[in-house]
């Protein structure tokens, strides 16, 4: 697998399913900026918000390269597809999918506590003009499951097993899923800014020797109370280097 080029948002990406990339980084001359809302917004709302902020910033909505969404609750293997498919129009309605090809990456999460009503907003990344001087991109979020077509719950590490072993070997997973899609980008942990877990499980039996060993945590870690977005799976991460960050 290697990056390929989305010329209309000046940035790259990592190819992977129709609803999101695995990751994108901005080309020389631009970097990453990202916005987080203070409250969850619900996606229709979220999506306009976002276009007028992109418009002022006075880019075009193709900058738009990674969002990190809160739903209600875990999804089915069906009703993950469904949301997705309802997702991507947007992206289509953008000139960001082509129908088979997704450029932008995202994380989608579940809190445990006070969940949003409906899927929702929590951040979003574009790519602005100006050179950071430093690495930016963000990777989407990932969780412990292996790549291909089968049923999760044929596909996840461990399955149903939450103990700290089973833990560990999921976050061992992650862990090595999130270098892999940095070095595609031809970075690694030490130039990221900002690592995020989203787990409901204790991870403090491996925070040390496989998170924070790794340099998973140079800038620190921020644990989220949230469950990956489908039903089985324990464990997500994500991580990022961006230069500019604001709330809303």
């Amino acid at each position: 697998m290697t990056s390929t080029d989305f010329a209309a948002g000046n940035y790259r990406f990592i190819p992977s399913v129709f609803q999101y990339s695995a990751g994108a980084a901005a080309h020389p001359g631009y970097h990453v900026e990202r916005v987080m809302f203070r409250s969850p917004v619900p996606l229709k709302q979220g999506f306009e918000l976002i276009a007028a902020m992109i418009h002022t910033a006075g880019r075009p909505l193709t900058a738009f390269c990674a969002c990190e969404l809160r739903s209600p609750a875990p999804f089915s293997d069906s009703g993950f597809r469904s949301f997705n498919e309802t997702y991507v129009e947007t992206l289509r309605q953008w000139g960001l999918f082509d129908g088979q090809t997704n450029p932008v990456a995202r994380s989608n999460v579940c809190p445990e506590l006070a969940p949003p009503d409906e899927p929702s907003f929590h951040a979003f990344s574009y790519i602005a003009e100006g050179d950071a001087g430093a690495p930016s991109f963000v990777i989407s979020g990932g969780a412990e499951a292996r790549a291909g077509r089968a049923p999760y719950a044929e596909r996840i590490v461990r399955y149903q097993e939450t103990g700290a072993a089973a833990l560990r070997d999921k976050a061992a997973f992650v862990l090595d899923e999130m270098a892999k899609r940095m070095a595609l980008f031809g970075h690694g942990w030490a130039d990221t800014t900002a690592t995020q877990v989203y787990c409901v499980h204790d991870v403090h039996p491996f925070l040390a020797d496989e998170i924070v060993a790794r340099g998973a945590a140079r800038a620190g870690l921020t644990w989220h109370f949230n469950r990956p977005p489908v039903i089985g799976l324990d464990y997500e991460m994500d991580c990022r280097s961006v230069p500019v960050e604001r709330v809303v």
